[in-house]
């Protein structure tokens, strides 16, 4: 019987879980022998490697985060560790993986297949959503409906007080989560790294809101923009003249219990990764876009920078 091992590498994603237990499920269903890799390539290297079962799945899929941990490994960038690596993934005859994570960890696995030939099938997990080649990746789903759940909650405060509130979004130099989210809410002002904007253009427009009747703003902005959140606010209330407050989401935005897209996504994600290496799939990433699942090579994953939806940037 063949051995299959599941790794998630980088920042966690609710839909990690569910893809696990997936994992589990499909790769027996398949006559494959599943294995967890905890703790990411820092487990490969350590040698965290057991043996899984329907035990160790069961209930999981209703929770956030990763039952098997993940890391970012400085060490595995290393030859010599991804040599320690290879000895512990063949000591368990384990010659294929399904890795949970984005470009940084995909970049990982081509130079690990490159000098070791291990088969590999990575699935794009991210909430940033900024992977190349990919128009969803596992994850993005729970937490744009925690980023919705919490403008909702604060739209109810900043129409009590007449204020303007400036919440910010994860995504690094990615705007997605916040340019969805804008969209989505309703908001006033959105602003992301990948559009150039001048506050003063918006001047005139709020100051005459305000005569009009409106009681509030809401502004979304991504974290990778020039300015902090926190001068925003300030220019809200130094230039509109509208009292202001920061709400900065965080880490919220990662955890939580998984949407129903997200588990059906972690569902087909791993399906076709098992599938294609069964198929003799040597390194690819699975990626989804409207064409529908496809393999994608690390080249064309890596080495190009994932561009905002224009069709969706015209709607700001």
């Amino acid at each position: 019987m063949s051995s299959i091992a599941i790794i998630c590498s980088g920042g966690d994603v609710s839909g990690m879980n569910p893809a696990i237990k997936h994992f589990v499920e499909y790769s027996l269903k398949k006559g494959l022998t599943p294995y967890f890799v905890y703790d990411g390539y820092e487990g490969l290297i350590d040698n965290k490697i057991v043996e899984a079962s329907y035990k160790d799945v069961s209930g999981i899929i209703i929770r956030g985060g990763t039952l098997i941990g993940s890391a970012r490994s400085k060490r595995f960038m290393q030859p010599e560790f991804r040599a320690i690596a290879k000895q512990n993934l063949d000591a368990l005859d384990i010659h294929m993986l399904v890795v949970l994570g984005g470009d940084g960890s995909f970049r990982g696995l081509h130079a690990f297949y490159k000098e070791h030939g291990v088969q590999f099938c990575g699935i794009p997990s991210t909430i940033d959503n900024d992977i190349h080649g990919t128009d969803y990746c596992l994850g993005v789903d729970t937490a744009l409906n925690i980023i919705k759940s919490s403008i909702d909650s604060i739209r109810d405060t900043a129409s009590s007080f007449r204020r303007a509130f400036v919440i910010e979004t994860m995504g690094r130099d990615c705007g997605y989560l916040a340019l969805i989210s804008a969209i989505t809410s309703g908001a006033e002002l959105c602003l992301v790294p990948e559009i150039a904007y001048d506050l003063k253009e918006y001047e005139e427009d709020f100051k005459e809101q305000i005569k009009n009747g409106r009681r509030y703003f809401i502004a979304i902005v991504s974290e990778g923009i020039e300015q902090d959140s926190q001068e925003i606010a300030n220019w809200f209330e130094e230039k509109i003249g509208i009292e202001s407050r920061v709400s900065i989401l965080g880490h919220i935005q990662r955890g939580g219990n998984p949407t129903i897209y997200d588990r059906l996504m972690a569902y087909k994600f791993v399906t076709h990764a098992i599938n294609g290496l069964l198929e003799g799939k040597e390194e690819s990433v699975i990626c989804y876009s409207k064409k529908g699942f496809e393999f994608k090579s690390i080249d064309e994953v890596t080495s190009s920078k994932y561009h905002l939806d224009l069709e969706l940037v015209q709607f700001l």
